[in-house]
């Protein structure tokens, strides 16, 4: 994610802040600071920093969930709307699906429960319904915090965690792609009761529609995806016609070679064969601004290349195609370069598969 910052590394996950975070500290301190001096700014900084502990414990709730099913969590960013544990992929199972959705709620309820017995209030009715209304000390208002992450992030508005909760729950009775579309459906019906609710009282929650919205639709479009590939072959999609570099070529040969084709990205290959990275069109442009036409190709390359196998199912490959350098990725088989797979050419392969699919529907 862009403008995201690396702050430490705990149990092999990346922690990030991303840079509108800090914008947020900043306008908090503000606002105390005009209502009370320093020591108001000092305990509003203090308790949105305590609130993001816990949003980063209930992403890690989520991503040691997600361990257990041999899931790898790279990274958990901190945003000013919460917090995201971006997981390599949700387990396809759908009660693992649901207990790594329930993970994160569960964290922020023990955490709850820890803060009550910490004060030492009593379970009772009347106490409950005056917790957070009357009371306003820092824990009473973390305790409040809490029971409110849990109420929000069960609301089954996907791809929220109540929402895959509600995925995981359908696709036990029917397909999975059929359970995300009537999940995503309902997130982006209660999107637009967010929406309506925001415009009348809290305008934070137009946002928080905003993100329903997108989140689902992109959800259940890469779920509708991943099913048209299954079966698939990256021999089958993949380009077979395309140019390629040396790290020693001047900088000259991709402009001559982008000029006379279509093709933007080039694959880096060594003498020996081996891909050593990838040219983009962005970065030809800057190694360009840089050095001149006659700068080499090597001073301007990305080294960072995915790579897949000829044989390998598409379905399997695509997490790595949208999160590779370019959305391109390397096809090698028995250690030689065979293709080159990139977005663009999967969308066509989806294209032209409908096609054949609504000509077959009507003969």
């Amino acid at each position: 994610m862009k403008w995201s910052y690396p702050i430490a590394r705990v149990s092999g996950i990346e922690l990030k802040v991303h840079a509108t975070f800090l914008l947020l500290l900043a306008f908090v301190a503000w606002s105390y600071y005009a209502s009370g001096g320093v020591a108001a700014a000092l305990t509003g900084v203090t308790f949105i920093c305590l609130l993001f502990l816990c949003v980063l414990l209930h992403e890690f709730g989520h991503a040691f969930a997600a361990r257990r099913f041999g899931i790898r969590t790279p990274d958990i960013t901190l945003l000013p709307i919460g917090g995201v544990a971006r997981l390599e992929r949700m387990p396809e199972n759908p009660m693992q699906e649901l207990i790594v959705a329930v993970a994160g709620p569960a964290v922020n309820v023990v955490i709850a429960v820890v803060l009550w017995l910490a004060l030492g209030m009593p379970l009772s009715q009347d106490d409950w319904l005056d917790f957070g209304l009357r009371r306003g000390g820092l824990t009473e208002q973390l305790l409040r915090v809490n029971v409110m992450l849990v109420v929000f992030n069960l609301i089954p508005a996907f791809p929220m965690d109540g929402g895959r909760a509600l995925r995981a729950l359908l696709a036990t009775r029917m397909e999975y792609v059929a359970a995300t579309q009537i999940a995503a459906n309902v997130g982006q019906a209660m999107a637009l009761g967010f929406g309506l609710i925001g415009l009348l009282v809290n305008p934070f929650l137009i946002f928080i529609a905003l993100f329903v919205w997108i989140g689902a639709a992109a959800e259940a479009g890469m779920v509708q995806m991943k099913s048209s590939m299954a079966g698939i072959p990256v021999a089958q999609a993949m380009l077979t016609s395309f140019e390629t570099l040396r790290p020693e070529d001047p900088l000259s040969v991709p402009v001559d070679m982008t000029m006379a084709g279509s093709q933007k990205d080039f694959l880096v290959v060594a003498e020996t064969g081996e891909v050593v990275g990838i040219l983009s069109q962005a970065a030809l442009i800057s190694g360009l601004s840089k050095g001149g036409a006659e700068a080499s190709v090597g001073s301007a390359l990305q080294s960072e290349v995915a790579s897949a196998d000829s044989h390998e199912m598409l379905e399997a490959v695509l997490i790595r195609l949208a999160e590779a350098p370019c959305k391109t990725v390397a096809v090698t088989h028995d250690g030689a370069l065979v293709g080159m797979l990139t977005l663009d050419n999967v969308g066509e392969l989806l294209r032209i598969q409908e096609a054949l699919e609504v000509a077959g529907g009507k003969a």
